[in-house]
């Protein structure tokens, strides 16, 4: 069995090569690629409506940032991460805490990385349903 058998994933990637390698490493891992865009307009149109279990953010789309769309999701209560050339320091302040993937990555460095990002999102999940208690 895949390690994230049946986990469904938004890919904002502008970099085609880059974006086919994620979506190909993905679906080794079980995941199901439900969207790929490339321009921070159609993310943030997919992002508020698609019904997926974790995105993967390039922070830098042709020279746009991608917070906007982070934003969508973490109003949806979507979990991301971050997919970054540029290192932690590309994060505003914001965003300072969350998972980053830094490029280039391999395989099992996007699976741990997915494997964290799931684990907090229940992790918050379960912090809300108890405070809720």
């Amino acid at each position: 069995m895949t390690p994230f058998a049946g986990v469904r994933v938004l890919v904002v990637e502008d970099e085609g090569a880059i974006a086919l390698l994620i979506e190909e490493m993905l679906e080794e891992l079980g995941c199901e690629v439900v969207a790929s865009v490339a321009r921070l307009a159609a993310a943030c149109d997919i992002a508020g409506s698609v019904q997926v279990d974790l995105a993967i953010l390039d922070v830098n789309l042709a020279g746009e940032r991608v917070f906007p769309v982070a934003e969508i999701l973490r109003g949806r209560n979507i979990p991301f991460l971050f997919s970054t050339g540029y290192g932690a320091s590309g994060l505003s302040a914001e965003y300072a805490g969350c998972p980053v993937l830094h490029k280039p990555f391999s395989q099992s460095e996007l699976q741990q990385k997915i494997a964290v990002t799931l684990a907090g999102a229940r992790d918050s999940d379960l912090a809300f349903s108890s405070d809720a208690n």
